[in-house]
């Protein structure tokens, strides 16, 4: 099935779903504490196109926000593992595997390694951060900019190239203020990265320690301060991610950062123009993360649950997930068609950062209020 195909199918299929579904011999559960554009993609295109390549098993979407309800989800499956009784649950199509504490060790979680799905050789190997968790759709933070302004041989490619653009060209970059967004965040962390010697692997949520904290974030809090008379209206700071999209679609400045979904919807729904450009740093990406789905060994429709994460990992499926929901793919970008592959080039990582949520996240965001921007109340 290739992509125009899938999206026709969708369509068919939904039409027809009232009836075909009225004696449907399995329902598969699937919750989500995702943004509604998550439940509604999932809804109207995903699953309609699953149901009509899988006769008799019927997608029904469950909405648990917020996510302290999937917690609870979670918690009531791990006592059912206990019980030997039926979760009432099928599929999380973004949770943290780790949860509830002592889950893995229970064995509430299927290993995706070892479920026999016929496309699991094909999720990018850097997104796999446990094999309990399926990385089906990612998000990372990289530039955006106007291309009309700035030709694409000529965007920065390093953060070395970064600085000396953001400099050489006074008031046409911005970002957000980093407990407001996590383009500005992550902003903020990838110069953290730099003057650590680009090892993310330094940054966990259990090795925060003040002494060593002091020392890399003075560093960093010189570099961002040496930026800020060059940044958009000698340093100023949006308060949110929408915000600097906004300024971009604006013209009032030329180049951003921002994360890759909300970028690429925001093309494809001409917020932004289409001569706006995507570009990721070769040196070190900026920080990003993948939406893990996991899916109850105990669960009652479990082999429905098998297929339907083999569906969301087709190359088709992949596919529509970058073009329609703006996401990054989960599976290794070299098993997408040629075409996108080439469309897409310039913002295909080479490696994917994360950065600990903790103590880690506090010391930066306050950090930057005290030392960057002291002049701009937190509330």
């Amino acid at each position: 099935m290739n992509r125009r195909e899938f999206l026709m199918v969708s369509a068919a299929a939904g039409l027809a779903a009232s009836t075909r579904f009225a004696a449907a011999a399995t329902r598969l559960d699937m919750y989500t504490a995702s943004d509604a554009n998550i439940s509604d993609f999932f809804n109207n295109v995903i699953k309609p196109a699953f149901e009509a390549a899988n006769a008799g098993i019927e997608l029904n979407v469950v909405i648990a926000r917020p996510s302290a309800a999937l917690d609870a989800v979670a918690q009531r499956a791990l006592a059912a593992l206990s019980a030997k009784a039926d979760p009432q649950m099928d599929f999380i199509e973004a949770y943290e595997p780790m949860l509830p504490a002592g889950g893995i060790e229970a064995g509430l979680w299927t290993d995706f390694s070892k479920a026999g799905l016929k496309n699991y050789g094909a999720v990018n190997k850097l997104a796999i951060q446990t094999t309990f968790g399926l990385p089906y759709r990612g998000s990372q933070v990289l530039l955006a900019y106007d291309t009309t302004k700035l030709p694409k041989d000529k965007a920065p490619k390093t953060f070395a190239d970064l600085v000396a653009w953001i400099k050489a060209n006074p008031g046409q970059f911005i970002y957000n203020r980093p407990d407001k967004g996590g383009s500005g965040f992550n902003f903020v962390n990838r110069v953290l990265h730099e003057v650590s010697g680009r090892d993310p692997g330094k940054f966990k949520v259990d090795n925060f320690n003040q002494a060593t904290a002091d020392e890399v974030l003075g560093k960093t809090w010189a570099v961002l301060a040496d930026l800020a008379p060059s940044l958009y209206q000698n340093g100023s700071y949006t308060a949110g991610n929408t915000a600097s999209l906004q300024l971009l679609a604006q013209g009032a400045v030329t180049m951003i950062p921002a994360w890759s979904d909300q970028a690429l919807q925001a093309i494809a729904k001409g917020v932004l123009p289409e001569t706006t450009g995507l570009v990721q740093l070769s040196d070190l990406a900026l920080c990003g993360g993948f939406s893990q789905a996991v899916i109850p060994t105990n669960a009652a429709n479990r082999d429905a649950s098998l297929k339907f994460a083999d569906f969301l990992l087709l190359p088709e499926t992949q596919a529509v997930i970058i073009e329609k929901l703006g996401g990054f793919p989960g599976v290794d970008w070299s098993n997408l068609p040629k075409a996108l592959h080439d469309k897409y080039a310039d913002v295909i990582p080479s490696s994917i950062p994360t950065f600990p949520s903790g103590d880690w996240t506090k010391a930066v965001q306050d950090g930057w209020y005290r030392n960057v921007a002291p002049n701009i109340s937190r509330t």
